[in-house]
């Protein structure tokens, strides 16, 4: 398994897009349309679980998430691991590496929003306030220091 982190000049851009507009999940769609309108500036990036060339899941390292107007920055976000993939800690390899790389671009703490019950916690992200996202669910808005 290997992680990659990707911006809009890799060759591997348009096929992380294409297979977040089709995955299960649908907040991958919003990532495609994300990706195809290169909204990931400066430090930005989507990070991608490859195993050998086919992608097992991805996230993403932003400024911001889907709760407006808060002043927490940055967010690991758009969080998936494709069905077979599942069971294995991808998801926290995936938080792992967005880790490290943000901790190397100078961040101190990051922060996730999920209305997931118990899932975070397990990887050390304490719950730090609750909002209600534009979809009108309340989700909260999770925070571990690096």
């Amino acid at each position: 398994m290997d992680l990659k982190m990707i911006t809009s000049s890799d060759r591997l851009w348009s096929v992380v897009r294409d297979y977040a507009k089709g995955c299960s999940w649908r907040a991958g769609r919003s990532l495609a349309v994300a990706m195809e309108n290169n909204e990931f500036k400066e430090w930005e990036r989507v990070i991608v679980a490859l195993d050998n060339e086919k992608i097992c899941g991805y996230c993403t390292v932003a400024r911001t998430d889907c709760i407006p107007d808060v002043c927490y920055t940055p967010y690991i976000g758009y969080l998936f691991v494709g069905e077979e993939y599942r069971g294995n800690r991808l998801s926290q390899k995936l938080i792992g590496y967005a880790m490290d790389y943000l901790k190397s671009v100078g961040f101190d703490k990051v922060h996730i929003v999920s209305d997931h019950e118990n899932l975070y916690e397990k990887y050390g992200f304490d719950i730090i306030d609750r909002k209600i996202a534009p979809w009108g669910s309340e989700e909260k808005i999770y925070m571990q220091k690096l």
